[in-house]
């Protein structure tokens, strides 16, 4: 049998550090009204010049340095992101020519806030075919870019940043099972209704939320998708070392964790620091968590997203 294993991870975070303090000196809000809502203290934010393919290209060089491996041996490129460099070519060919490498398929996905979920669900399926042995799974996101920044209920939450995976072919699993869903009629809860057409925007260029709605949803299902993960494994919620959901809001999170009776300790947050970097949040906070050295080596990880469409997935690990 052929499975997948991730074998190496990096991130990349803009330098630019904007806190609740200077949020609140720019729109009627406050550290405490944010803080207390959210858990977020500060995002990172890119630069006008710095977009998706930026942020992903020294995420995936450090995940590729981890994994003890070079551009020339990805022969898979999968890029989640809701806010691409361009209509197209893809975000995934544009990284794929500043790693230097040609040939292999390269491709974006967009499931939002869910996207590296999915695409570590779709790498992991490649390889097992047999006709791939090494992706990059990265999640990438400008979301600086389609907020309006007068609108302090979806403004103060997210950030920017990009997060990696490297998943090679193994004999023995890596990832153990995934689920993943979507709704499109819950489409209006969280949109950016809006398209480019003869040159204009037509609809809103600006992401809209419908917070208690979202929330509600939100903990439902990743709830329900990752039981049934674990059931397709034969496991429950007490097989797990750590639960690394999207890092929306620590609400949600804490909310989520109580649902599956996963206690708090083996939870890694990294929203207080990065925001809601979309289809980065999981990526990012994987490397964090492996990198410090809480995550070790045979430890079963959940990974969760859930995100406009309304998509929302499931993928456990063994590291």
């Amino acid at each position: 049998m052929i499975y997948s294993r991730i074998v190496g991870t990096g991130s990349c975070l803009p330098p630019k550090i904007v806190t609740n303090a200077e949020l609140a000196a720019q729109m009627d809000t406050s550290d405490e009204w944010i803080r207390t809502r959210t858990g977020i203290r500060q995002r990172h934010i890119a630069e006008a010049s710095q977009t998706s393919s930026d942020l992903a290209l020294p995420a995936s060089r450090e995940a590729l340095s981890a994994a003890g491996l070079a551009p020339s041996d990805v022969d898979l490129i999968i890029v989640a992101t809701s806010t691409p460099d361009y209509v197209f070519p893809s975000t995934a060919c544009l990284l794929q020519a500043k790693l230097g490498i040609k040939g292999c398929p390269a491709f974006d996905i967009q499931a939002v806030c869910s996207g590296f979920v999915y695409g570590l669900a779709v790498a992991d399926k490649f390889i097992r075919s047999g006709q791939h042995k090494c992706a990059l799974v990265v999640g990438a996101e400008v979301f600086s870019r389609i907020l309006d920044w007068n609108d302090r209920g979806t403004a103060v939450l997210f950030g920017d940043g990009a997060g990696a995976a490297v998943l090679r072919a193994d004999s023995r699993p890596g990832v153990m099972a995934s689920a993943l869903h979507a709704d499109g009629s819950h489409a209006g809860i969280l949109s950016v209704p809006g398209n480019v057409c003869g040159g204009k925007v037509t609809g809103s260029p600006f992401l809209r939320m419908d917070g208690k709605a979202v929330f509600k949803l939100a903990v439902k299902v990743l709830d329900e998708v990752a039981r049934e993960t674990l059931a397709q494994c034969g496991l429950t919620t007490r097989d797990i070392d750590w639960l690394i959901p999207h890092q929306a809001n620590a609400r949600i999170i804490q909310a989520t964790a109580n649902k599956l009776g996963i206690d708090a300790s083996k939870l890694v947050i990294t929203v207080d620091r990065h925001a809601n970097t979309s289809a980065a949040s999981v990526p990012l906070a994987l490397d964090l968590a492996l990198r410090d050295g809480r995550i070790r080596p045979g430890q079963r990880v959940m990974l969760e997203g859930v995100g406009g469409g309304f998509t929302w997935g499931a993928v456990l690990v063994e590291m």
